[in-house]
């Protein structure tokens, strides 16, 4: 079945490849025991499931790898290289999904702080075959990104093709562009009413941009609250209205017919205050919003994205901001459980540079 964006603009079946990879739609439901437990200011909530985006590992990265995989088949790439922090859930999807279809995957990896799923993620990486790098910073990640792709030059005569860290290009964001439609197509079946607001979380942006694009162009007037969970560098309106522009033309020159949509800057917006000390550090209110949605709704989000993103829907209902309005999660979490796939794997198999994952403790609000 042709995703909604594909079917709304044949034209763009022609110009933009694609490869489907996710369960699509996800599920949408009504979150009365969270309402409940909110008191009675709480909105009407509802949280789209892309957890469930895949019965092999969900999350959001699942749409974006759609469209940027598919360019890397169509290009007769052998290899894919991306980018993350250690634990990184982007760069996991990315060998998970590229491994399904005959591409090797090589991830560069920078530290962040320790957490139980960075050591579960960096298992899976191994158990995915993919190829692991991991650098003390920016810069040394930049040198041996560089080094890694004379080094694949030489032995194939290609270069890997690059996806930037989180999938948030023009091509990846693609997939959030239609999720902005799917949504509309379950307004339109009655599923849920359109929300005034969607909660989201924001890394490299692609997520949210897209679902701005998306939602312009299929005539809803949801507001994007963007809460961003990592550095500033990465998040601003500056950068997202140019990775909004971007998209927009890809779009178009494929498909003329797609709407001139302007950026919204009056329904879009940026959370910073629930960011924290560092990316990837757990704060209390995150996980305090972890806990009680998993209590409530028996949903499992964790501390360095969802976290923080509900926790930020929470401080708005408590504040009565949100009363009388309809409001949407959008869980950009992986739900599906690996642990059998990694089960019995030694740590000691990976590249020595990630032992300390395994060796040193985890951070203090991933004890409890």
């Amino acid at each position: 079945m042709d995703r909604p964006l594909l079917a709304q603009y044949p034209a763009l079946k022609s110009g933009i490849p694609h490869v489907a990879l996710a369960e699509l739609p996800t599920p949408v439901q009504r979150m009365e025991r969270l309402e409940r437990a909110l008191g009675g200011d709480a909105p009407a909530l509802f949280i789209k499931r892309d957890d469930l985006s895949n019965p092999v590992y969900g999350g959001n990265k699942v749409r974006k790898l759609e469209f940027l995989l598919a360019r890397a088949l169509q290009r007769k790439y052998p290899s894919v290289l991306t980018f993350g922090a250690a634990g990184s859930n982007h760069a996991l999807a990315t060998a998970i999904f590229a491994q399904q279809l005959g591409l090797r995957c090589i991830s560069v990896l920078v530290p962040q702080p320790n957490a139980g799923y960075v050591r579960r993620n960096l298992l899976m990486h191994h158990c995915g075959g993919a190829e692991l790098h991991h650098y003390s910073g920016m810069l040394g990640a930049a040198a041996g990104t560089i080094a890694t792709l004379i080094r694949h030059w030489r032995r194939t005569r290609r270069f890997p093709y690059l996806i930037p860290p989180g999938g948030s290009s023009p091509v990846g964001v693609l997939g959030f562009v239609n999720a902005g439609f799917e949504l509309n197509e379950q307004i339109a079946a009655g599923l849920l009413p359109e929300p005034d607001v969607i909660y989201v979380a924001s890394g490299t942006m692609g997520t949210a941009v897209g679902l701005a694009l998306g939602l312009c162009a299929a005539g809803l007037r949801t507001r994007v609250m963007a809460v961003r969970v990592t550095d500033a560098i990465f998040t601003s309106i500056p950068k997202a209205r140019r990775l909004f522009d971007k998209t927009r033309r890809l779009l178009r020159r494929a498909a003329p017919d797609f709407p001139p949509c302007p950026f919204p800057s009056a329904t879009f917006q940026f959370r910073h205050e629930f960011f924290g000390r560092a990316y990837a550090l757990y704060t209390e209110e995150g996980m305090r919003a972890v806990r009680l949605l998993g209590d409530t709704e028996g949903v499992s989000i964790e501390g360095t994205y969802t976290g923080k993103t509900l926790a930020a829907l929470i401080a708005d209902t408590t504040a009565g901001i949100l009363r009388g309005q309809t409001v949407l999660f959008w869980n950009t979490y992986n739900a599906r459980d690996f642990t059998s796939d990694i089960a019995g794997m030694d740590y000691h198999a990976l590249p020595p540079a990630f032992h300390r994952y395994f060796e040193e403790d985890v951070q203090p609000l991933d004890r409890e």
